[in-house]
């Protein structure tokens, strides 16, 4: 019996229940049946950078800013925007119609205290607070910073859709320390999360807000632009196996599978469902090292392991075969963007030798400890990854300690920054969007500011300072030779290995249109 028949077989009475749902809730227009990549963990997106919280965060928040397809900011929450002081006081004001979902009215207050929260956690709105002496809210609707120096990119900060999105949420919640979590999910945007029919491991809910007002202009792109919400509920249904969620697709139960499995895909195709990349920039896998942990807090060690990285081979093991999906010579931005470069690629695309690296590793004081690494049981992708890992490091002669968990058990884990024995960890893998590293601004993984780094807690102060330089470059070149030495620097200091670029159409029924390019995004969405 081939592995996947037997594996649908066995997973039928899983997820019968959600299935039933699914097929007891498709009656009709006014519902939205969604396979997502994984459960959603978290609800906070300024606390953590999974793509779960992410979309959902879209779903329950709206933007100052938002994103359209040619990645420009263009106005969402904001009605406009001006500059004064050759640029160093900007004030944005807002749209008169905005209020959250508890009836309230949005204020400019509120989105001064949002982007404050926001910025003391993410990349690059921490660099926008580097720049920023002050942001008030001298009346009801504008909203005012004063800068120390020009920072031009200020409406693309506010407008970024990389992990972490700068959610408006009412004051009172953006008063919570960014480095707790926020569980009441009261936003502003096209739909209400509703709490009471969350079920973990099987189901999300969202309902339409029916007092969200669209943009009165503008063209739907993206996050940019009228916000026009179709149907009446959207349900995102956990369903692990990848083979179970294909049946359901064919037999039309569910609507839209975010991201299917590449060998599933031309079943897909022949049962007429569209398939289609959303993501032109496609993603970037990435191993992810523990700097505050034995034995990854020795640079050495990690730069070590870069000569044992293959990308074809960790490509072809969580893709397949077919090279129109992948590519290697992924660097520390994402290939075929500006700031891609050739600097330091030597490093990953010489020679393999595997019993140099084993040298390397004894001459740089490996000494047998543990490695502990976490692999997601239901993100078929990054589990692919990880156990070519586990697989590749257990060859170097490392002591591996595979742990297996579900994506959202993951999150959790990865934050805890106790040592391995007192359940930390060592090592787990990832992908970004493309998007998500086109430059240092949004790049996440390629911050060095120790403790206030994503997991992982990089310390490089030359990778800061170089960063801090590229928001100042005055051109694309100057911005360009930057990137090329921090991408020397990250050669040097290890903070992860990029391990091949990936593109990963999506699925959904060919009675859908009106799906977004970009970030999954659930308006603008029309069946029939």
């Amino acid at each position: 019996m081939r592995r996947r028949s037997f594996l649908a077989t066995s997973a039928v009475a899983l997820a019968a229940p959600a299935i039933a749902r699914a097929q007891g809730a498709g009656q009709g227009r006014g519902v939205l049946k969604i396979v997502p990549q994984a459960d959603l963990g978290v609800l906070d997106p300024v606390w953590t950078t999974t793509y779960q919280t992410r979309d959902h965060g879209f779903m329950v928040f709206d933007t100052l800013f938002g994103l359209d397809d040619a990645f420009a900011p263009q106005p969402q929450m904001a009605e406009g925007a001006s500059t004064e002081d050759e640029g160093r006081t900007w004030k944005i004001v807002l749209r008169p119609d905005l209020s959250f979902h508890d009836g309230t009215k949005v204020l400019a207050r509120d989105a001064a205290a949002s982007v404050k929260r926001w910025g003391a956690r993410d990349a690059f709105g921490q660099a926008l607070m580097a720049a920023t002496d002050e942001i008030s809210a001298p009346d009801d609707r504008t909203l005012v910073f004063r800068l120390k120096y020009k920072f031009p990119l200020l409406p693309d900060a506010l407008a970024k859709t990389p992990p972490s999105m700068c959610p408006i949420m009412p004051e009172r919640l953006a008063a919570t320390d960014p480095f707790k979590q926020v569980t009441e999910m009261v936003g502003s945007g096209p739909f209400r999360y509703v709490a009471n029919e969350r079920v973990p491991g099987s189901l999300v809910v969202y309902e339409k807000f029916a007092g969200y007002v669209p943009r009165p202009n503008g063209v739907p792109q993206a996050t940019s632009g009228p916000k026009v919400v179709n149907f009446d509920r959207v349900e995102w249904h956990i369903i692990p196996d990848p083979s179970t969620v294909a049946a359901a697709m064919q037999r039309g139960e569910l609507d839209w599978w975010l991201t299917p499995d590449a060998d599933l895909l031309p079943k897909l195709r022949q049962a007429k469902l569209h398939v289609e990349n959303i993501v032109p920039t496609g993603l970037v896998a990435t191993m992810r090292f523990n700097w505050l942990t034995k034995p990854f807090d020795n640079p050495a060690i990690r730069r070590a392991l870069i000569g044992a990285v293959d990308q074809a081979e960790y490509m072809q093991g969580m893709v397949g075969t077919d090279p129109a999906l992948w590519r290697t010579g992924a660097g520390y931005f994402c290939p075929g963007t500006p700031m891609a470069s050739d600097a330091g690629m030597s490093a990953l695309t010489g020679k393999r030798d595997l019993e140099k690296v084993k040298r390397d590793l004894a001459a740089a004081g490996y000494q047998g400890e543990k490695v502990v690494l976490l692999a997601p049981t239901d993100i078929a992708s990054a589990k692919a990854l990880a156990d070519i890992s586990a697989d590749l490091l257990k060859r170097l002669g490392m002591n591996v300690d595979y742990q297996a968990m579900d994506w959202a058990t993951l999150v959790q884990r990865r934050a805890k920054q106790e040592p391995v024995d007192q359940g930390g960890w060592s090592l787990f893998h990832t992908s970004w969007n493309g998007l998500d590293m086109l430059t240092p601004a949004g790049h996440v993984f390629l911050r060095g500011n120790g403790l206030k780094a994503a997991p992982g807690w990089p310390s490089s102060p030359k990778i800061e300072e170089l960063r801090d330089a590229w928001f100042k470059a005055p051109d694309l070149a100057a911005q360009k030779d930057i990137c090329a030495h921090i991408q020397l620097q990250a050669f040097q200091d290890v903070p992860y290995i990029p391990l091949g670029q990936y593109f990963a159409p999506t699925a959904y029924q060919q009675s859908l249109s009106g799906v977004l390019r970009g970030t999954p995004v659930f308006w603008n969405i029309r069946r029939g």
